[in-house]
């Protein structure tokens, strides 16, 4: 199974790398972009039997190492079947 796991700053956290992405925008004319939070993203290739059970290993590597709960958050996503190759 594959999941993947969007880490981002919580909303109280200040993000000066996404006003400095949000700025560039709009020095290239891109006015219509508003604000920019920037995050990471990992994909997990999982041996698990359930989607469940993806799920939790993903969550424990997520609060063990991809993400530091102190100032981020993280949204988790598991797609069952084959996991095929990471583009």
């Amino acid at each position: 199974m594959r999941a993947r796991v969007f880490v981002t700053l919580k909303p109280s956290v200040f993000d000066p790398q996404g006003t400095i992405v949000t700025d560039a925008l709009h020095t290239l004319g891109y006015a219509a972009v508003q604000n920019v939070r920037q995050g990471k993203y990992f994909e997990l290739d999982i041996d698990a039997s359930t989607e469940d059970e993806a799920h939790r290993l993903a969550s424990e590597a997520a609060d063990k190492l991809l993400a530091n709960p102190v100032i981020e958050s993280y949204r988790i996503e598991v797609e069952s079947g084959p996991a095929g190759p990471v583009p």
